[in-house]
């Protein structure tokens, strides 16, 4: 996949790079401002529970 996005890029191997920066760059700008925030009330993450009973390094 990788190197059919590198040769479909236009110019020399230093555009080629400074264009794949920005596009990961975007990339990963949408899942910070877009993706995570949609997908985070519907991961488990929060869900925790924490007991008072008496488990490792307790007391």
């Amino acid at each position: 996949m990788y190197g059919w996005i590198w040769r479909h890029l236009p110019g020399n191997a230093y555009v080629r790079a400074l264009i794949s920066l920005v596009l990961a760059l975007g990339v990963v700008f949408v899942l910070f401002q877009y993706v995570f925030p949609w997908a985070e009330p519907l991961l488990p993450f929060n869900d925790v529970t924490v007991d008072d009973g008496g488990g490792a390094g307790a007391g």
